[in-house]
């Protein structure tokens, strides 16, 4: 029957779409269905201004507020996508992400881990609300909460596809209006897009590239078709405002499942990986700060910001050649190390650097302990 509704799905959107779209997706044909991830998009950049820096900075500015869920149901694990919306700490997400849990987690940007309340969840729309308190004043993405996109807008959904986090798919608005029932939930006047929506992208932001702001929540993909969609955020902006308005955090409610954390020495060395390609893509971005913030308490006691942001801030282009991490048994640690090409702003040199980082865990959050720069002229 499900596969039934699929095709009938598949079909009903072709038809309907072909003589309006034609003209739009021959335009855009070397645009859409695009898939980005760190190394692909900023392992070598630019500082000076080039026509890709807006979309940049959009993509790293949205990043910060893109979590990866995981969720433990009693018959599987689960993992989605969300968006921090307010000073709260709520996070907006897709009902099917969370539906059943024992236990919610969120992963931020900067692999900082966190437990997660339900604070709403739809019935028949797929919808929901969750809250990390320790997320509280930070600041959130900016929503579009008045003007629809028309078709053929620009827009990029970022999520965790298959665990891979804060991934991004370039694409447009491909249909309006779109309504359809999967399982129990109903997906009305949705919009139909170009960019991929794969298991773990559920849940994340629809962002227009011309504003920033969040279009929508990405709810459902088709596989193998080119076809998904998102939720627009005006429609299920005030129920979402509701649930969170009414519920404080003294109502909070953590599912009772309490999930033990795994410190597998694997998971920690890919944890540490990620880590550091997030230092180096902020670094990159001259967002310094945020790069400061990865670093333990210890190493910003011994270094101040100004001191921190002297070490990355001459640099006219940085490429990040090759990484190679090793967990160290006996410490507890990743030892990575990073093999850097910097061409100086003041005087053009070109710059060879090995960056040596130690990455461990500091209540438990993991954070750059401590690292070196050796440095020659190439």
């Amino acid at each position: 029957m499900l596969k039934r509704k699929k095709i009938m799905l598949i079909a009903f959107i072709t038809l309907s779409s072909i003589l309006g779209l034609f003209v739009i997706l021959t335009t855009y044909q070397n645009q859409v269905n695009k898939e980005l991830d760190l190394e692909n998009v900023l392992a070598v950049y630019n500082y000076n201004s080039n026509e890709n820096s807006d979309l940049q900075s959009i993509i790293h500015e949205t990043q910060k507020n893109v979590v990866q869920i995981n969720v433990d149901t009693h018959y599987n694990d689960r993992i989605g996508s969300g968006f921090l919306y307010n000073t709260r700490g709520d996070i907006i997400t897709n009902a099917h992400v969370i539906q059943d849990a024992r236990s919610i987690t969120v992963t931020m940007a900067n692999a900082e881990t966190y437990p997660a309340a339900i604070v709403g969840i739809g019935e028949e729309q797929d919808i929901a609300v969750i809250r990390v308190p320790q997320l509280i004043n930070q600041t959130p993405m900016e929503i579009e909460v008045n003007d629809r996109l028309p078709i053929g807008a620009e827009v990029l959904a970022v999520g965790s596809p298959l665990g891979f986090q804060n991934s991004v798919s370039l694409g447009i608005i491909s249909g309006i209006n779109r309504s359809f029932e999967i399982n129990e939930f109903l997906y009305d006047n949705v919009y139909q897009i170009s960019a991929n929506i794969r298991q773990g992208n559920s849940g994340g932001p629809l962002v227009d590239t011309n504003t920033g702001r969040v279009v929508g929540v990405n709810a459902a993909g088709i596989d193998d078709s080119g076809i998904a969609f998102s939720i627009p955020i005006q429609s299920i902006i005030d129920d979402v405002t509701n649930w969170s308005t009414s519920v404080t955090d003294e109502d909070l409610i953590f599912p009772n499942y309490s999930r033990s954390l795994v410190r597998e020495p694997d998971l920690i060395k890919e944890d540490a990986d990620y880590l550091i390609n997030y230092f180096f893509e902020s670094v990159l971005m001259r967002d310094y700060l945020n790069a400061y913030t990865l670093l333990g308490s210890q190493l910003q006691s011994d270094m101040d910001y100004s001191a921190f942001r002297g070490k990355f801030s001459h640099g006219k282009t940085l490429e990040l050649v090759q990484m190679e991490s090793d967990y160290i048994d006996d410490k507890e640690h990743v030892l990575v190390t990073a093999d850097v090409n910097k061409t100086e702003i003041d005087d053009n040199r070109q710059l060879s650097s090995i960056y040596t980082f130690i990455v461990a865990y500091e209540n438990d959050q993991l954070k750059i302990i401590d690292f070196t720069i050796e440095t020659s002229t190439t």
